[in-house]
């Protein structure tokens, strides 16, 4: 109100003024016209100048099933589209193979490792069965909930279970979360859409979910949206490296133009500012394409396309990990997690600051010594350790200082020898975020 008063005094004795030369019949018009307009136009001038940051808004969309050489491959005119306005990433899913995070190419397995941030160690989805979710990792809705429940959330998917089980929407484990629109479940209508050998109905629930995914953003504008599409891993499994897998991308290619054409509209017609990012889960066997789970190259290598050009050096120069979009979610949509939760995220976001990534542990006898790639230098970070893992369980593990380090040394070594254990987890608390390693001997 300070600046609002400033010019309301002047305004306020420039009518008495006014009064009094009207009551002495000492005035003309041009003369009452310029007094009574000067403070307005000022007034104007003033609030031009006070601008309304654009609304920050996420979409991130899975492509079932289609690994990176594919992609690159098959015309995709509208991901281009999008990649020119921002990026094209190699990512990979999979966790690090050999060790305690290796983690399944499995569709689920990737949502979740999407959704939380973290590999299966932690959020437990094995398949596609998805048998006991851990959701103590939160998911992007829950947190995204916790931190403002007036943000509104949306799910377009042509499988139930991306709601149900992994958001697990309704669920005591997940203090009843529910999303605010859920545009899901067809693929159990079977008089709508008649299940056939081909699997066609998939590619129309596909064309349904996106037909109102579109509508629905480009009208209500959700903060938070999930796109599910599923015909491409349908496709693979049926017929691998063939025209038709080929021309089921092309097709689902042009569903995300539509989607792509929403978040266009909204952005000219409010003032928002969109987050899209369009991924995989998984990429195909080596062999003949049909299959995935395993660890090869192929069915790891992922891609992740995005509108968003403020690529941070992680993201122009590696490959980024499946788990990074939930960072670079949180980093876009300011969402901020609880110490204890950050410490146990895998994940390093490709946009805004990233310090370092690629964390390992090793341990002999009573030294263990951590090794990580910087991505500056100058700056000092420190290194915490735990030989607990109550966090699996709901709780919180106390953790202990093992010292600092230059961030640019790219390695460090501690003694445990007064805290002997056969699990550790340990965590490299950066200037910009945490890294974290676990050591698990049988």
């Amino acid at each position: 109100m300070g600046h609002l008063r400033t010019h309301i005094i002047p305004i306020l004795f420039k009518f008495e003024f006014l009064k009094n030369q009207l009551s002495d019949m000492k005035y003309n018009k041009s003369f009452f016209l310029c007094f009574l307009l000067t403070p307005l136009f000022a007034f104007h001038l003033f609030a031009q100048k006070v601008t309304v940051e654009p609304e920050r808004k996420t979409v991130f969309v899975i492509m079932d099933g289609i690994s990176d050489d594919v992609i690159k491959e098959v015309e995709t005119p509208h991901l281009d589209d999008i990649a020119s306005e921002g990026a094209f990433l190699h990512a990979y899913v999979g966790g690090e193979p050999g060790t305690y995070s290796e983690t399944p190419t499995i569709s689920a397995v990737g949502y979740n490792s999407l959704l939380t941030g973290t590999w299966v160690n932690k959020h437990n989805v094995w398949g596609n069965a998805i048998h006991d979710p851990n959701y103590n990792y939160w998911t992007l809705f829950r947190l995204l909930k916790h931190q403002d429940p007036s943000k509104k959330a949306a799910i377009f998917s042509t499988w139930l279970d991306n709601r149900t089980k992994l958001i697990g929407t309704g669920l005591a484990s997940t203090n009843g979360l529910e999303l605010d629109y859920s545009f899901d479940g067809f693929e159990h209508d079977t008089l709508a859409f008649p299940h056939d050998s081909e699997t066609v109905y998939i590619r129309d629930i596909d064309d349904f979910v996106t037909d109102e995914a579109a509508d629905y953003i480009e009208t209500h504008g959700p903060d938070m949206s999930w796109v599910y599409l599923q015909f491409t891993d349908n496709m693979g499994h049926m017929y691998g490296d063939h025209p038709k897998f080929h021309e089921s991308i092309r097709h689902m290619d042009g569903q995300v133009g539509q989607l792509w054409e929403a978040i266009q509209y909204r952005e000219k017609n409010y003032n928002e500012e969109w987050f899209l990012v369009v991924t995989t889960d998984h990429g195909r066997n080596p062999n003949d394409g049909k299959g995935h789970g395993g660890q090869s190259d192929r069915e790891r290598n992922i891609w992740i396309v995005t509108n968003v050009d403020q690529i941070n050096d992680y993201g122009k120069n590696y490959r980024v990990a499946v788990t990074d979009i939930f960072a670079s979610i949180n980093e876009f949509m300011g969402l901020s997690l609880p110490r204890h939760r950050a410490m146990e995220v895998d994940a390093v976001p490709f946009i805004g600051k990233a310090d370092a990534f690629d964390l390992k542990s090793e341990r002999s006898g009573d030294q263990i010594r951590l090794s990580w790639t910087a991505l500056s230098e100058g700056e000092k970070c420190r290194v915490w350790f735990t030989p607990t893992n109550h966090f699996k369980e709901g709780g919180e593990d106390l953790y202990y200082y093992a010292g600092e380090v230059d961030l640019g040394d790219e390695e460090f070594e501690f003694s445990v020898k007064e805290m002997p254990s056969q699990f550790y987890k340990i965590v490299l608390e950066t200037p910009n975020h945490w890294l974290n390693s676990w050591i698990v001997e049988e």
